[in-house]
């Protein structure tokens, strides 16, 4: 996941895209891309992966934020707010990266007025769930600019249906749902399950636990 995040953040900032077209076209384009280093990437949900990906960001000289249930610290982020602070990290972000869990408090996070309080610059990237996200807020506000684009793996409705506007709107890149698949992902679920049912039998602890109250 946090590779597919750090692919994300080149294709945003190096117009990755663009340069592929322009080599089916046959078309010399030079281009002057911005730099990753210094920018400030914001984390919403600093669980595992999100602090996997702010240590891969630091190698990349970025600053980082995010929220976290507790506000407690987390290695390589330059604060970590609650999560009443998402408005502060909206703000500050030059990335925002979504890695929430789906519940009751986070559904429709991302709507018009969470889109209005980011940066015209700003990148939103959900590689999290497609709920968080009210998909024809984000439509409209990159297609009228008021941030410069999206990187989404994740949707409402999977596979996108191709009467989405994100299809087709300048600005959104669709990723078709691939941030969490690993070449031995079955192999290593298979694993934490088969330790799992010895935890069980043996009267042990289980690991990867979902807290129902929480919802994860």
């Amino acid at each position: 996941m946090p590779e597919h995040v750090l692919a994300a953040l080149f294709l945003a900032a190096k117009d990755l895209a663009g340069i592929v077209l322009d080599q089916r076209e046959r078309r010399w384009r030079r281009r002057i891309n911005d730099t990753l280093a210094g920018k400030t990437l914001g984390i919403l949900g600093l669980g595992t992966i999100g602090a996997e990906l702010a240590s891969k960001a630091a190698g990349l000289e970025m600053r980082v934020i995010g929220t976290r249930r507790g506000g407690a610290s987390v290695p390589h982020v330059e604060r970590v707010y609650g999560p009443d602070g998402t408005a502060d990290v909206l703000g500050q972000s030059d990335f925002v990266v979504l890695l929430l869990p789906s519940t009751r408090e986070t559904r429709g996070l991302i709507e018009a007025k969470a889109l209005a309080s980011m940066r015209p610059n700003a990148w939103l990237l959900n590689f999290a769930r497609g709920d968080l996200v009210v998909e024809a807020d984000l439509a409209a506000a990159v297609a009228t600019r008021r941030i410069a684009g999206a990187v989404l793996d994740v949707f409402t409705e999977e596979p996108l249906p191709q009467s989405s506007p994100l299809w087709t709107t300048p600005g959104i890149v669709i990723f078709p749902h691939v941030g969490g698949l690993h070449p031995r992902r079955d192999e290593l679920v298979a694993g934490l399950w088969v330790e799992n049912l010895r935890r069980f039998a043996a009267g042990e602890p289980l690991l990867q636990v979902v807290d129902r109250a929480r919802g994860y």
